[in-house]
């Protein structure tokens, strides 16, 4: 049979490959020109203070559209907003089933109803350990350890080869409510020889030794600081991490202590543990409004903001702002997170302002109080070792995570290690090969409502405005070039000092530029408009050292 009509299965990452969020994978099988294609994951990553105005990025899906008659699924591993958080924007489009498990579904629907969104997407609910077939396609969710319930990894069988996807894990014996990584299952996928194995494998922490403390070890240690503390205890930490939260409440229930819950997102994955029956036992949780009526020495406070996000409960209680809590002076903060990349600015200057109010502070720095959900290189060598795969991509990292990985895959002896980064095809069989920059692939940017490509979103005028202000100019001449209204005159952050006004400036050169030409000149538009442009730049720029945005507006009349 010819190369290109053999069947293949290949796999195609169109986000998170090569950076940190907004995960999307797509895998074919069959063909060249008549490929099958499933999709995996579709996350989004956070606009940082280089993209004004966007709060969100998602992989562009392009190819999946082109493809679109042939894209069976999507199948998501769990429901953090990097793995699951564009679905509601992109996936309407394709009006095909997503799959996912209880959690990750209650979840998506409390996104849904909490923003407001109006497009919906088909839910089949999918149980670790029960495959379910979607064409060619073979799909298995096993259960992995990780910082948020139900995640999975995900066996995808062909006709030729197998590809384990694991998403976010980490091998964690005694998760909080959780099930723990399902080892046995592992093992078995590489006892079995009949089909070879690609693994698709989560690189985060490829470049740390050893391996990932239990999420067990960390709730004793909240649970010491939680019992010998004089006063108020104050925890932040990620919302989804319900394993953790429900440590802090169990913690605190030991300690004689009351728990109280500050922030909407805190309130609406706890409603749907609850919902779910994960928090069986646990003893009631208080709404913020009943933060003034505990004792100070009865009281744990659980709150959002960990990431230093300005409109979240500790950034405001930091602030003295929030309208119900407030911390004082031998008060204690835990931190039981640790900054995401870009977030570590706002968090200090939160903490900062904690410790001026003498509150005192604990974070990761200090103590066991936070813990990773992705594997380090013991635990990937361990997995190797059980799953004995014969290609290696690493995937969910940046270059030098992804790089780490593989290295660690070759000394480990792995036949075909494929470095991928996003928009490669990577056939994993037969014959495992990597074709760079084989798919167009891209970012979407949320604008407010607006769903655009960043040359649409007007970003990089933003970048302009934001470091060299703006000047309007609006002046009206009649055919014998006078002025016969104007100049009107917009400035926007530009420097005012006492000594020295810019606005006058401009006044000035304005008035000098009419005064130099001719009437006739004048009255020709298209010059007048350059010559002001041109002399406002340079004036602007010979006093300030820096050329504002301008714009003249010349009107004949």
């Amino acid at each position: 049979m010819a190369k290109n009509q053999r069947d293949e299965l290949v796999f195609v990452p169109l986000g998170g490959v090569g950076e940190i969020g907004m995960n999307m994978a797509a895998y074919g099988f069959g063909p060249a020109h008549r490929r099958k294609w499933i999709v995996v994951d579709c996350g989004v990553s956070f606009g940082g203070p280089d993209l004004p105005g966007i709060e969100l990025i998602m992989a562009n899906p392009e190819f999946l559209e082109e493809n679109a008659d042939d894209v069976l699924a999507l199948i998501l591993t769990h429901s953090h907003e990097d793995h699951y958080g564009a679905v509601l924007d992109l996936w309407p489009v394709f009006d095909k089933p997503v799959y996912a498990t209880p959690f990750t579904a209650a979840m998506l629907a409390a996104k849904r109803a909490g923003d407001g969104i109006v497009e919906n997407v088909d839910v089949t609910i999918m149980q670790p350990g029960k495959p379910f077939d979607v064409g060619p396609f073979t799909i298995e969710p096993i259960n992995v350890a990780h910082s948020i319930p139900e995640s999975n990894a995900i066996l995808i069988t062909t006709p030729i080869g197998r590809a384990l996807h694991t998403g976010d894990w980490k091998l964690d014996p005694t998760p909080v409510i959780s099930a723990p990584t399902n080892f046995d299952r592992l093992k078995k996928i590489g006892e079995d020889t009949s089909s070879p194995l690609a693994l698709i494998c989560d690189s985060t922490n490829a470049t740390k030794e050893g391996e990932s403390p239990s999420e067990q070890e960390v709730g004793d240690n909240l649970a010491k600081l939680i019992a010998d503390a004089p006063h108020r205890v104050a925890v932040t930490t990620f919302a989804s991490n319900v394993g953790r939260v429900v440590s802090i409440v169990r913690a605190a229930h030991k300690a004689g202590r009351e728990v109280v819950l500050s922030g909407r997102s805190l309130h609406r994955i706890m409603g749907i543990a609850r919902e779910l029956g994960m928090l069986e036992g646990l003893p009631t949780l208080h709404d913020q409004d009943a933060y003034k009526s505990i004792p100070r020495d009865k009281c744990v406070l659980i709150c959002t903001g960990s990431q230093g996000e300005a409109r979240a409960a500790i950034a405001r209680i930091a602030r003295g702002d929030h309208p119900v809590i407030d911390l004082n002076a031998g008060d204690r903060m835990i931190f039981s997170s640790w900054a995401i990349p870009g977030n570590e600015r706002e968090v200090i200057d939160i903490q900062n302002l904690l410790i001026d109010k003498g509150v005192e502070l604990v974070t990761a720095n200090d103590a066991l109080v936070h813990v990773t959900g992705h594997p380090r290189r013991g635990e990937l060598q361990k997995l190797y070792s059980w799953v004995k795969p014969e290609v290696l991509v690493p995937v969910h990292g940046e270059s030098v995570h992804l790089q780490a990985h593989a290295k660690l895959g070759r000394a480990e002896g792995i036949p075909n290690v494929c470095e991928a980064r996003n928009g490669d095809m990577v056939r994993l069989f037969p014959e495992p090969m990597a074709y760079p920059a084989e798919v167009r692939t891209g970012e979407l940017y949320l604008d407010g409502l607006v769903l655009c490509t960043p040359e649409e979103s007007g970003v990089k005028g933003r970048r302009r405005l934001s470091f060299g202000g703006m000047v309007i100019v609006s002046l009206c001449v009649n055919g014998g070039g006078q002025v016969v209204s104007g100049p009107d005159l917009v400035v926007e952050g530009l420097p005012e000092t006492d000594e020295e006004s810019v606005t006058d400036l401009i006044e000035d050169t304005i008035t000098g530029v009419i005064k130099s030409m001719p009437a006739k000149r004048r009255s020709d538009t298209e010059v007048l408009n350059s010559a002001l442009f041109k002399a406002i730049r340079n004036e602007v720029n010979a006093f300030w050292g820096r050329k504002p945005n301008v714009s003249v507006f010349v009107h004949r009349v």
